[in-house]
């Protein structure tokens, strides 16, 4: 009986840890952003990339956001950015 309950005990010990081997997440990669194809406007020089729905935002040098179609990477515009005093 002792001899069932080790080895129940060792088959749920290999059965949990490779549960949480393959059912977690990966850890996050040192990228910050997925390798595009998107070609920036000369004098740009991005500061913060943001992905969103449709739609990808550069920040350059805090002066201004500059808005891309995610499928086209066709520019759909810009926002200046201006400090609030």
């Amino acid at each position: 009986m002792v001899w069932v309950l080790t080895l129940v005990m060792i088959f749920g010990l290999i059965t949990m840890v490779s549960v949480f081997v393959t059912r977690f997440p990966k850890p996050a990669q040192n990228e910050i952003a997925p390798a595009i194809d998107l070609i920036l406007p000369e004098g740009i020089t991005p500061t913060a990339v943001t992905f969103g729905d449709g739609w990808i935002a550069v920040v350059d040098q805090g002066t201004q956001i500059i808005v891309f179609d995610a499928t086209t990477m066709a520019e759909i515009g810009r926002l200046a950015i201006t400090s609030a005093q």
